[in-house]
């Protein structure tokens, strides 16, 4: 019997998660409800008896960081990058034809990166349930049994139920409704779309082709003539930028006669919001929740995100604080939808909070900014074992290292210096220079610049183990 393929899209910015979730390092891969990532939560779910190995669908900018959090918790896979985002119909079709070219009879599993199912052997046994009328020729989805009258999500009205057990065709699929709606929907028994799938990768993309061959066909193509790159395999992007950008429900699920669902009452959510992250959370007797450091004194059902520091609520009820190293948000816990919003506006102001981190992620390792100025700026460098940085030079800025921990390998112009703990180092302006770590433990400096212009896109490379230009 052929093993399920787990399909992972790991897209999307988590912008209602905001300070915590940004599009520079999205709530995917974040430990926002346990010790790992929901990113990695996904994966574990689905390593073990009757799954392959995964193919992971994502962007360029996030290989590195899918690389590294597969790596972290030992899963090897496939790692697919989308040359630009076409919604989930063309990433899924994208992931189904690398399936089948693994397995005629393939039958894929698609999951989202940034979802929590706490319930393990729950969501399992649904599998098993799924998996049964997807090998007669269904394409199911998981239909949630709704534990409140929820605006944020759509819903499916089951129909009749089919010969495989736990399993029921769809009725009609509906979109998210206002608090009436709903609440007539939970007494009628309507089912939260989950946007989670099972099917025969053959039969799912002979229905894309029937009824969406403006998705199916500019896919088939790019995957097609798909080059290597490193460890990853990029779809081309001049046929995958003709796939019209579509739902999966929309291109597929709401026209096909094969639609089924498996009513699940496993424990799920999409963590859309900071409400969710508090429904989620271990609380104390009076309804508080945190992450991080935190204190209550005369507070209720409040929920703090506050890795880096303490912080306090004081005589307030139903309010979510979260708190980064550059941007603090307090909302109304009903109200932390609004947080997407917010940060459009903060987009469309020019705040660089609101899209990027004061700590950035590289193929290498990572930087974070600690301090800056008109003319200079600090940075805390890691770089990883056997790791190294391109060979660069910068127009504008002179650089000063200083080794906190590791040993450094460092090259400027034609001379090669190794440097441990308290030794340093300069970078003149303009000088060609890299930075390794020959060791076996993580290397840490501290980086000093200072010249008339420190951005980011003030480097020239002229090698480079990641082929980035």
């Amino acid at each position: 019997m052929s093993q399920i393929v787990p399909v992972v899209l790991c897209g999307g910015s988590g912008s209602r998660l905001w300070p915590a979730s940004r599009e520079s390092f999205p709530k995917q891969f974040l430990a926002l409800t346990g010790e790992i990532s929901l990113f990695q939560d996904t994966l574990k779910r689905v390593v073990g008896p009757g799954f392959d190995a995964p193919i992971v669908v994502t962007g360029s900018d996030y290989r590195f960081l899918v690389a590294e959090q597969m790596r972290a918790v030992g899963v090897k896979g496939d790692i697919v990058l989308e040359p630009m985002r076409r919604d989930s119909c063309a990433a899924i079709a994208a992931a189904a034809r690398l399936a089948l070219a693994r397995d005629p009879e393939a039958l894929v599993l698609v999951l989202a990166a940034d979802h929590a199912m706490p319930d393990l052997e729950g969501f399992l046994v649904h599998v098993r349930r799924a998996a049964a009328a997807a090998r007669a020729g269904r394409i199911v989805t998981f239909g949630i049994h709704p534990t409140r009258a929820a605006t944020g999500y759509g819903y499916i009205r089951p129909g009749e139920p089919l010969a495989e057990e736990g399993v029921s065709t769809i009725a009609a699929f509906v979109e998210k409704p206002d608090e009436a709606t709903a609440e007539r929907y939970v007494a009628e028994g309507y089912l939260w779309n989950s946007g989670n799938f099972l099917f025969r990768a053959r039969v799912f993309l002979e229905e894309l082709d029937r009824l969406a061959p403006e998705i199916g066909r500019p896919v088939a193509e790019a995957v097609t003539h798909a080059a290597r790159d490193l460890d990853f395999l990029r779809l081309e992007e001049e046929a995958f930028s003709i796939a019209v950008p579509k739902s999966v429900d929309y291109a597929v699920m709401e026209k096909t006669a094969l639609a089924a669902v498996v009513p699940s009452d496993f424990a799920w959510s999409d963590v859309g919001a900071w409400g969710a992250i508090w429904d989620l959370a271990a609380k104390d007797a009076y309804g508080n929740a945190a992450k991080g450091d935190a204190a209550f004194l005369d507070a209720a059902n409040c929920y703090v995100h506050s890795p880096d520091r303490l912080t306090t609520v004081v005589g307030l009820d139903d309010v979510v604080v979260v708190t980064t190293r550059d941007a603090v948000l307090v909302v109304a816990r009903d109200q932390a939808e609004k947080v997407k919003g917010l940060v459009a506006r903060l987009t469309a102001a020019g705040r660089k909070e609101a899209t990027e981190n004061l700590k950035v992620f590289r193929p290498w390792g990572s930087y974070d900014s600690i301090d800056h100025g008109p003319r200079h700026q600090v940075k805390r460098i890691s770089v990883d074992p056997g790791c190294k940085l391109s060979l660069q030079s910068h127009f504008h800025r002179a650089e000063h290292w200083v080794v906190v921990s590791g040993t450094a390998r460092i090259t400027v112009n034609d001379t090669v210096t190794i440097a441990s703990e308290n030794q340093s180092v300069y970078i003149p302006l303009g000088a060609t220079h890299r930075l390794e770590n020959p060791g076996k433990i993580p290397l840490d400096l501290i980086e000093v610049q200072s010249g008339s212009y420190l951005g980011e896109d003030d480097i020239v490379r002229y090698e480079d183990a990641y082929n980035r230009s």
